[in-house]
């Protein structure tokens, strides 16, 4: 296989994605961002796919049922088990199309959490790239917020205005809820992962910065056999924003994936 092609395919053929070549047997799946079409916020997915081509890793980068150019599977799922069954398919696919025996998945935000998914429970996902994945505030991401913030009397003034007109518009309840799964429950997944040898690299941008500012904030979320495990790699690209809208900081990225699965995977460094 010498370039990208299209496929239609999945237990309905409902699904839509390009495969990229390369002869490692470590193929990578691309997932969408949101609802973003599979291409990725400014083609991100597009570069970062083609890079990884260049380094001899075959992709793909497809939609998920109802996003982008596919659609429906014809039966009512549970949106995790749509994920779980939709990845599968497209590992079946690469696996056919590039003869791959097992999986690397990225995602960007909703992305990285269905990656998260699906690397926890399906054993032929050998990797994930979690770009802004889950991640929690801690005592160490409170201090580093807003200790800076105090030195300054007028912006005390402002947050605090801030903090009482959003637990107005609430009814009273300051907190956010994210609908993130509980930590603990990550703890245990993401334990679950590395003790499977799952490597996990973990991408924080500028854009996280309301719930992530710090490197070591992951061993503070997590605890020392998730956060000082050498299976997983924490990088905070703090000026690129969420969506990586400038082309330095996608080639950053890129560049940054790129290196990590060739240390990981070196079967990639044939091509």
């Amino acid at each position: 296989m010498s370039r990208e092609r299209a496929f239609s395919f999945g237990r309905a053929r409902h699904l839509a994605g390009i495969v990229g070549p390369g002869t490692a047997r470590t193929g990578v799946i691309l997932l969408n961002a949101g609802l973003v079409h599979r291409v990725g916020p400014f083609r991100m997915n597009v570069e970062l796919a083609r890079r990884l081509n260049e380094a001899g890793y075959p992709t793909l980068r497809f939609d998920l049922s109802t996003l982008g150019d596919s659609a429906v599977a014809g039966v009512a799922e549970a949106p995790q088990e749509q994920v779980r069954r939709d990845v599968a398919d497209a590992m079946e696919l690469l696996a056919a199309e590039a003869g791959c025996t097992r999986f690397v998945l990225v995602g960007l935000c909703s992305g990285a959490a269905n990656a998260h998914v699906v690397a926890a429970s399906d054993p032929r996902v050998v990797g994930a790239v979690f770009l802004d994945g889950h991640a929690y505030p801690t005592m160490g991401f409170h201090l580093r917020h807003y200790l800076p913030r105090l030195r300054d009397p007028r912006r005390v003034v402002r947050f605090l205005g801030r903090r009482k007109r959003r637990a107005d518009a609430q009814g009273g309840e300051a907190d956010f809820q994210t609908g993130r799964p509980a930590r603990g429950q990550v703890r245990t997944e993401l334990a679950a992962m590395l003790a499977r040898g799952v490597r996990l690299s973990f991408i924080f941008s500028g854009g996280a910065s309301g719930y992530f500012n710090h490197p070591r904030q992951l061993l503070e979320c997590f605890g020392k056999g998730v956060g000082r495990h050498p299976g997983l790699s924490v990088r905070w690209l703090a000026d690129a924003d969420h969506t990586y809208s400038l082309a330095e900081d996608r080639r950053q990225l890129t560049e940054l994936v790129r290196s990590w699965m060739l240390e990981q995977f070196p079967e990639g460094g044939s091509g």
